[in-house]
């Protein structure tokens, strides 16, 4: 039943962020960049030991000992960090807090889709400038006026990682305004921008648990800037919740930061699974920029991306497919286990010579 129009002018309208299917039966899941291997076993131990009580009362409001893991971790000042459900929301509360000057926000046309529903339920205006054609941002775009700056590195869907001389040059034209890089995927890739905070203070880092640590049904995220920033940023938390963060949340992600060796062990599984996948995947005829995150993005000159995403599908393998403009072509594979990467192999094989007998 719809509502009559004199209700609905004075109700906000979204068109909301689409995320990848979430099947409900078992499927090898390459289609939302989740870690193939469990948290690491300190995280299901302090689970275990959790007791009622803790449950029972409200959740530590400012986060003290997952912040004061991560200033530890990262060699910072707990005044640096600010933490919230996953790098979605902590992501949210930056558009909310940082971009209220009325000219147009800058990401690239190709990324992260969330940030044009924030933009978009925050009435923030913004402009996407394109990549160029192997989807590569150009820094030139983002020296123009505007009313900040935001982009993941390495980009998603891209999976294309710039250096820190790149992320440099755009602070450089963007003093006045926040910069926000969003680091998702920066495990799997070079060195983090972290280290440019001491040097810019209108930098924002964001990062996640979800992708190196496992941890995406936890939902963890945090950023790292200038403690003023960071002040600004807990000002508007709390004044929408002050109780993000749940009991477990904060105790295992206490634990995660504390298991550095397993953390890089898993990592690097994915890193080295990830540059085999991108062998096999030439050998097969696809084409792809060159990934530097837990995924690959990759299309085949010869064979239609749905025809093979519906195909797979059927197999009970799920990969990302969007078919929208300029990467209609294109699948995004997140990287599993070396044996659920074989069985996609073998599938996909099957699939083309299906297509070329037919």
């Amino acid at each position: 039943m719809e509502l009559r129009s004199d209700i609905m002018k004075n109700i906000r309208v979204a068109e909301p962020y689409v995320p990848g299917e979430q099947p409900q039966h078992k499927v090898i899941k390459l289609n939302t960049n989740e870690n193939p291997y469990p948290p690491a076993p300190e995280v299901e131990r302090a689970l275990h030991m959790m007791e009622g009580e803790c449950l029972r009362l409200y959740p530590d409001p400012a986060a003290e000992a997952l912040i004061t893991a991560l200033a530890k971790y990262h060699g910072i000042k707990k005044e640096q960090i600010f933490v919230g459900v996953g790098s979605d929301d902590v992501l949210a509360m930056c558009f909310l807090t940082f971009f209220n000057s009325g000219k147009p926000v800058l990401f690239p046309d190709i990324t992260y889709s969330f940030y044009k529903v924030w933009a978009e339920l925050y009435r923030i205006p913004y402009e996407c400038p394109k990549l160029d054609e192997d989807f590569k941002i150009n820094s030139q775009d983002y020296y123009k006026e505007n009313g900040g700056v935001i982009f993941p590195n390495p980009n998603a869907p891209t999976a294309i990682y710039e250096d820190l001389d790149f992320v440099e040059n755009i602070l450089i034209h963007n003093q006045e305004v926040i910069v926000i890089v969003d680091e998702a995927y920066i495990d799997f890739a070079g060195k983090s921008a972290l280290e440019l905070t001491e040097k810019y203070d209108n930098l924002i880092v964001v990062r996640t648990f979800s992708k190196s640590r496992s941890m995406a049904g936890m939902r963890i995220g945090y950023a790292v800037g200038n403690p003023a920033l960071i002040g600004c940023l807990n000002n508007v938390k709390y004044s929408v919740n002050s109780y993000t963060m749940n009991q477990a949340a904060l105790i295992s992600g206490v634990e995660s930061v504390k298991a550095d060796a397993y953390f890089h062990e898993t990592v690097n599984k994915i890193i080295e699974t990830r540059e085999w996948a991108k062998i096999r995947l030439s050998e097969l005829g696809f084409v792809f920029p060159d990934s530097k995150a837990n995924f690959i993005f990759a299309k085949h000159p010869d064979y239609d991306a749905k025809m093979l995403f519906e195909k797979l599908k059927q197999h009970n393998i799920y990969v990302r497919y969007w078919g929208s403009d300029r990467i209609e072509q294109y699948l995004r594979i997140t990287i599993g286990t070396r044996e659920e990467m074989e069985q996609l192999f073998d599938v996909l094989e099957k699939c083309m010579e299906e297509n070329s007998e037919a």
